[in-house]
């Protein structure tokens, strides 16, 4: 699935020598190839700016944040920026606990950080965005809506209603945060593969591999009054209703917690782990071999552009891994925005290559060894103990390691009746239980595991037919897998141990704060 660590050295060293020369730089707002306006208003000053946060939701390094509050704002001289959350994270009808509960959990951390670090004023919204943020724009005559970017097929439908709805006089711009070379940038078209777009990161990675300007407190105060919002009672409810996915205690949410996951001195990828991350990253019994960073990058906690201008700090002490981490970071992760932004079809056959639908098709009746129902398959109930591993691992732990979650993927295909039925399966398990489900690479893994997206075709086989084969044999001599079946089975093990000593002291609790009665 990756490039060779020589190939990948040889088309990133260069470009962030390159780059380097560009670190020293910053710029007093955000470039302007990085935003795109989606609807000029014709008030151009006067009205409040509002920044609808939902996918880069931190305070440093964020571009959304600084063209919103800094640039805008600022040079408009009207009163003060405002950052609106849509608190919007579900899951067939259900909230996504492991996800929902790691978004809340930072938005509270998040909306005193900006109120009383940029004296920005946070308001908080429930509901749909299509409603909810015309309605606050027009209630706070606004002149000016910054969005984060997603590729993602739902974000930009309420975009596009949202369009609709607000006042002529507001202008909406998106500005992409999330990627270091904006999506846009990159390319105008779907790319094939890596090979195709990395030469066109490369040609431009200087002029955004830059570091960021410091985001001032804001000095023209909001008139409205703020407003109150009960984060205990939100976050009880958000684990109440996401009851069926195991918590995830693992994964402390927020900015502080991602810097530290990054270049901490005690356990931070950058500081501490970076050294053998090009030959340990592929082996699930080594855990630790990877950055551990993608929830803070999914849910946009750390910037991309921040872990890479990190990364090349130290890479003459590590060239070998810091490459192959900056193609992880940025030539493959955008290659997965840029599937799902040119392609609408990204979750379904439809969005496979040619050669790929065709040759699924061919063997779409083959024989197959096991059929397994979603629900044998979400409960791990296959006769493959590597394979039920992966899956226990992943809804305990909400993370599976990427070289399983490829054979994961890629069983699913083998035990279903069709290839449709195995992509729908893999996304429902993938979206449910990952702490980074919704997400283009989690999209991607699995159109490339089934679909063979990205990748090319391969000696026909039944089931598969020219899609990459992964089998069981494969992992044996890849790594130890009877000790990661041992080790998942620990894990799980521990965490059901610490739950119920949790549920335990909770029914406790509650007896020791039961009154007694007496009678006369």
């Amino acid at each position: 699935m990756a490039a060779t660590t020589t190939a990948i050295a040889a088309a990133t060293t260069a470009v962030i020598a390159a780059a380097a020369t560009s670190l020293t730089k910053t710029t007093p707002s955000v470039q302007p190839t990085r935003i795109r306006v989606l609807k000029e208003g014709t008030q151009k000053v006067g009205g409040p700016v509002v920044y609808w946060m939902f996918r880069d939701q931190r305070v440093r390094d964020n571009w959304a944040l600084i063209h919103g509050g800094f640039g805008r704002a600022k040079k408009a001289r009207c009163s003060g920026a405002v950052v609106v959350y849509l608190f919007e994270i579900k899951f067939l009808g259900g909230v996504r606990k492991a996800s929902s509960w790691v978004s809340v959990m930072r938005l509270k951390e998040l909306s005193y950080e900006i109120e009383h670090t940029l004296h920005i004023p946070f308001f908080f919204f429930q509901g749909e965005a299509v409603d909810t943020i015309p309605t606050f724009l027009e209630e706070c005559e606004a002149s000016l809506l910054v969005t984060d970017f997603s590729p993602l097929r739902q974000v930009r439908g309420w975009k596009e209603e949202i369009i609709r709805k607000v006042p002529d006089s507001v202008s909406i711009h998106e500005v992409d945060a999330h990627n270091v070379v904006p999506i846009w940038v990159a390319s105008n078209k779907l790319e094939y593969g890596a090979r195709t777009i990395r030469r066109k990161i490369n040609n431009v990675l200087s002029d955004y591999l830059i570091d960021y300007p410091t985001l001032k407190p804001q000095t023209k105060k909001w008139a409205a009054n703020n407003q109150s919002i009960d984060w205990d009672n939100l976050i009880e409810n958000v684990v109440r209703k996401g009851s069926e996915v195991p918590e995830i205690k693992w994964c402390e949410p927020g900015e502080n917690a991602a810097l530290e996951a990054l270049i901490g001195k005690k356990d931070g990828f950058l500081t501490t782990r970076l050294k053998n991350y090009s030959t340990d990253r592929n082996n699930p019994l080594k855990p630790k071999g990877l950055s551990g960073l993608s929830p803070y990058l999914h849910f946009g906690q750390i910037s991309a552009q921040r872990c890479a201008l990190e990364a090349r700090k130290i890479r003459k002490v590590n060239p070998q891994s810091v490459d192959t981490f900056l193609e992880e970071l940025i030539v493959r992760r955008e290659l997965s925005d840029n599937f799902c932004y040119y392609q609408p079809h990204y979750d379904s056959l439809q969005g496979a290559w040619d050669w790929a639908r065709t040759t699924l098709m061919d063997h779409a009746s083959d024989k197959r060894e096991h059929i397994y129902t979603r629900e044998q398959l979400e409960k791990a109930q296959t006769a493959d103990l590597l394979w039920n591993a992966s899956q226990l691992e992943l809804v305990h732990n909400g993370k599976m390691h990427g070289f399983m979650r490829m054979y994961w993927a890629k069983k699913i295909l083998e035990w279903t009746s069709s290839p449709q039925e195995a992509l729908e399966i893999a996304i429902y398990l993938n979206d449910k239980y990952h702490i980074d489900g919704r997400d283009p690479n989690g999209y991607v893994g699995c159109m490339w595991s089934i679909c063979g997206v990205h990748d090319q075709g391969w000696r026909e086989r039944p089931v598969f037919g020219k899609i990459r084969y992964m089998n069981y044999a494969g992992c044996k001599r890849k790594f130890n897998v009877d000790g990661y079946i041992a080790y998942v089975k620990k894990l799980v093990g521990d965490i059901k141990k610490r739950k119920g000593e949790s549920l335990l002291s909770s029914k406790a609790k509650k007896l020791m704060n039961v009154q007694p009665v007496h009678s006369d």
